[in-house]
């Protein structure tokens, strides 16, 4: 009955220091949301198939700044590996500018797949925390490293309300920055991204946001 007792009360005592931190988390990446006034990084991105155990690995840079308040997010990725491909999203859109196949791929980005997909792993870096508080069930999982010597907290978000994916993980760096997302969908399919050699608060040009592909461009909806 005592170890019984003791047991409790430690387990109790373990999940209040872990509610304790994950407050202090989200209040990191709130403070952080606020500072971020744009952002310049170079990107991977991992495709995962299961249904058939292939990854597609695609590298490229990234521009961010925050969006207007009609906006859930204004980023574009420049793709160059696997091919040269520009992606932007905004107002909860995307278009894929595919130059080798003289093909734009547009739609929304809840439904975006393939290259498409990185904006809606970016999208939690708009993302206070009452937005994740109220749009998700967040579990802090424990400490890891990434990029091979950077330290982060591991973080789960379940949506509260079912959508195209099952969940995402987030992994947090000290100062509140998600370094690393990927979303598992409902196929358990699912796309990592990680940023790195970031650069915070520079010049980014709004004007970037604005993909106009050539005339004669085959417009493909997504």
């Amino acid at each position: 009955m005592f170890s019984t007792a003791v047991g409790f009360f430690m387990a109790a005592a373990t999940d209040a220091r872990a509610q304790n931190l994950l407050g202090e988390i989200l209040n990191r990446m709130d403070a952080h949301n606020k500072s971020l006034q744009s952002l310049r990084a170079r990107i991977k991105m991992v495709k995962t198939n299961v249904q058939i155990g292939e990854d597609d690995l695609y590298e490229g840079s990234v521009q961010y700044l925050p969006a207007p308040s009609k906006e859930k997010i204004r980023v574009r990725v420049d793709w160059e590996k696997p091919a040269v491909e520009q992606l932007a999203v905004g107002n909860g859109q995307y278009i894929l500018y595919r130059p080798r196949l003289n093909q734009a791929i547009v739609g929304r980005i809840d439904n975006a797949k393939g290259n498409a997909g990185a904006g809606g792993a970016l999208a939690f870096l708009s993302m206070n925390r009452a937005q994740l508080k109220a749009n998700y069930d967040v579990v802090y999982l424990g400490e890891e490293t990434v990029g091979g010597s950077t330290r982060t907290w591991h973080l789960r978000l379940t949506p509260k309300i079912p959508g195209a994916y099952n969940s995402a993980d987030l992994w947090v760096d000290v100062n509140g920055m998600p370094l690393q997302a990927k979303i598992v969908e409902k196929n358990n399919d699912s796309t990592t991204v990680y940023l790195y050699d970031i650069q915070k608060n520079v010049p980014v040009d709004s004007s970037v946001f604005a993909i106009k592909p050539p005339k004669g461009t085959k417009i493909v909806q997504g």
